[in-house]
C-alpha cells in the first residue's frame, strides 16, 4: 500500500503482570510478538522474581526493555484514580524505575523507555502538574530513555518539554473520544472485541494518523507505538494478527529507540 510506504511502527505491550502465586499473561508467547515490552515495577503488579524473569525472557527475544511504573494498588490492578500531588507521583516513578532499572541492570542491559500503567497514566494524560512530575523523574533518573504517552496527552507535552525523547502511543483494542482520549473502561463500547474492527484501526492510524472516534468524527493521532493488551485469553493471536497485518501492509515493526535513533 501507498500509504504504508516507509512507515515504521513499535509494537508494545504490558508483561510482567503477575504476582506471587498469581499467573497473569501469556509472556512467554507473547515476547515473541511484540518488541518492546513495558515490566510491571510491583506496584500494580510484578513481584521481584517477576520482575527479573520478565526480564531475561525479554532479552532472550530480543525485545527492548521498558519499566511500568504504577499506582500502589494491588488489588485494584493500578486502575482507579487515587488524589496524589505530583510529588507523590514523582516518587512512585522513580522508586519503581530504580527497581527495574537493578534487575536490567544485573543482565547487563538497558531500558529503553518508561510507561505509566493504568490510571497514572491516564491521569498523567489529563493533568498537566501530574505529567510534569512523571517527565521529571524519568529525564532525572535517566534522561536517555524515552516517554511513552498517550498520543496528544499532557505526558507528551510534558516529556518534551523535559528534553526526553517521547513516543506517542495508539490503542488497538480501545476506542477514542472526540477530544482524543480514551474511552473510559466503565463506559459501553471502551473496548473493541472485534477483531477485524480493531485491525481495521489500527491501520487507519498508522497509515493515515487518524482514528474514528466514538463520536463518528475523525481525530488526528501520532502512532509511534501500538499498545496491545497481554491479559486477556486471546491477546498473543490478536498480536499476532496485528503484527502480520502491517508487515503485509508494508509497515516495518521495530523497537521504537532503533526507530529514533535512526532518525538522529
Amino acid at each position: 500500500m501507498s500509504e504504508a510506504a516507509n512507515k515504521t511502527v513499535d509494537l508494545n505491550c504490558d508483561l510482567g503482570e503477575s504476582f506471587g502465586a498469581y499467573r497473569l499473561g501469556r509472556d512467554e508467547e507473547m515476547l515473541q510478538v511484540v518488541t518492546s515490552a513495558n515490566i510491571a515495577c510491583g506496584f500494580h503488579a510484578g513481584d521481584p522474581a517477576t520482575m527479573r524473569r520478565t526480564v531475561r525472557l525479554a532479552l532472550d527475544n530480543g525485545v527492548a526493555l521498558g519499566a511500568h511504573p504504577g499506582l500502589p494498588d494491588l488489588l485494584g490492578f493500578g486502575r482507579r484514580d487515587m488524589a496524589i500531588s505530583p510529588d507523590e507521583a514523582y516518587d512512585l516513578v522513580v522508586y519503581q524505575l530504580g527497581a527495574l532499572w537493578g534487575f536490567v541492570r544485573a543482565e547487563g542491559a538497558k531500558l529503553q523507555h518508561v510507561k505509566p500503567h493504568g490510571s497514572l497514566y491516564n491521569m498523567a494524560a489529563r493533568d498537566a502538574g501530574l505529567a510534569r512530575a512523571v517527565a521529571e523523574a524519568v529525564c532525572r533518573v535517566d534522561p536517555s530513555l524515552i516517554l511513552f504517552g498517550l498520543a496528544g496527552s499532557e505526558l507528551i507535552t510534558a516529556g518534551k518539554r523535559a528534553g526526553l525523547r517521547t513516543a506517542s502511543e495508539v490503542f488497538a483494542d480501545r476506542t477514542y473520544q472526540a477530544d482524543g482520549s480514551l474511552t473510559p473502561r466503565r463506559l459501553p463500547d471502551a473496548v473493541i472485541t472485534d477483531d477485524e474492527r480493531a485491525l481495521a484501526q489500527v491501520a487507519k492510524m498508522v497509515t493515515e494518523g487518524k482514528v474514528i472516534a466514538r463520536q463518528q468524527v475523525e481525530v488526528a493521532i501520532q502512532a509511534d507505538t501500538i499498545c496491545v493488551h497481554g491479559d486477556g485469553p486471546c491477546a498473543v493471536e490478536f498480536a499476532g494478527k496485528i503484527r502480520r497485518s502491517l508487515s503485509e501492509a508494508g509497515v516495518r515493526v521495530q523497537a521504537i529507540g532503533k526507530t529514533l535513533a535512526a532518525a538522529e
